[in-house]
């Protein structure tokens, strides 16, 4: 079972940091490689660069009233969400459907239908 894992290309869990402005702020986010891959497949979909995606992910969270105290951490769900829904059937495998089509209403209240 753990070949699957500890067999995987090391390149994969080792970190980098890259720099973000949010509102004028620079600040700093440190995530594992394979993270950024995923979030970079992410931001295309909706042709967007990762500065980009993650500026709008921090304001439509503040809207939304959460508190990203642990925006790294935030970001490493993201990223994990965004596999599982593919997993799902919630999110198209074809990267060329953006996820701003998606009716994420519809994808939400099912997920909770599911959890019941």
């Amino acid at each position: 079972m753990c070949k699957l894992f500890i067999g995987a290309d090391a390149k994969l869990w080792k970190s980098s940091t890259r720099s973000i402005r949010i509102d004028g702020m620079v600040t700093s986010v440190r995530l594992e490689n394979y993270f950024w891959n995923v979030l970079e497949r992410i931001a295309a979909r909706d042709e967007m660069n990762i500065p980009q995606m993650l500026t709008r992910l921090y304001h439509e969270s503040i809207d939304a009233g959460h508190d990203l105290g642990n925006f790294t951490s935030f970001l490493r769900v993201c990223s994990m969400r965004y596999l599982a829904l593919q997993l799902s059937g919630d999110i198209p495998l074809n990267e060329s459907i953006s996820i701003a089509s998606l009716d994420a209403d519809s994808i939400l209240s099912q997920e909770v239908e599911n959890m019941h």
